[in-house]
């Protein structure tokens, strides 16, 4: 198990598209290493560190495609309808919004980002990171994680 410590908001997790990897299911299941405790899901390092663009957007986007941006408001038709749609299902299913986090961004720097993300994901039992997937904390929620039938919903969905 980690301490919330290592759990710390680091700019590398920051995708293109304002996705923050550091509160993603799958990478905070591979902070946790939950299969080892039995729950079946998977792992990702984030797609900075993974050095891969967002696949679901790079698709349409010669500017990510060929690496001349760093984020998607980067960008003079920011938001275009790729990282809109993304956004949408954000905002529907998991209470985040990637186009708020990249205007945010873009006016305050990736630091003050991570600074409101700290305070945003925080178990405020552990101080551990809260997946915005579910609302789980992986480290003290292990057990509601066990039972939950979707893994990517919130309990009150």
């Amino acid at each position: 198990m980690y301490t919330p410590l290592d759990c710390e908001m680091n700019e590398e997790l920051i995708a293109t598209c304002g996705m923050n990897c550091g509160i993603c299911s799958r990478y905070l299941a591979l902070q946790n290493k939950v299969r080892d405790k039995g729950i079946r899901i998977a792992y990702c390092t984030g797609c900075r560190s993974r050095k891969r663009q967002c696949a679901y957007i790079v698709r349409d986007c010669q500017l990510l495609r060929n690496r001349r941006v760093q984020y998607c408001y980067e960008c003079a038709d920011f938001p275009c309808h790729r990282p809109g749609k993304l956004d949408k299902r954000y905002r529907t299913n998991f209470r985040m919004s990637m186009i708020e986090n990249l205007r945010y961004i873009k006016e305050n720097g990736t630091r003050q980002f991570l600074v409101r993300e700290k305070k945003k994901w925080q178990c405020p039992e552990y101080g551990d990171i809260i997946c915005c997937h579910n609302g789980i904390c992986f480290n003290c929620g292990l057990t509601l994680l066990e039972n939950k039938k979707n893994l990517y919903r919130w309990q009150d969905d």
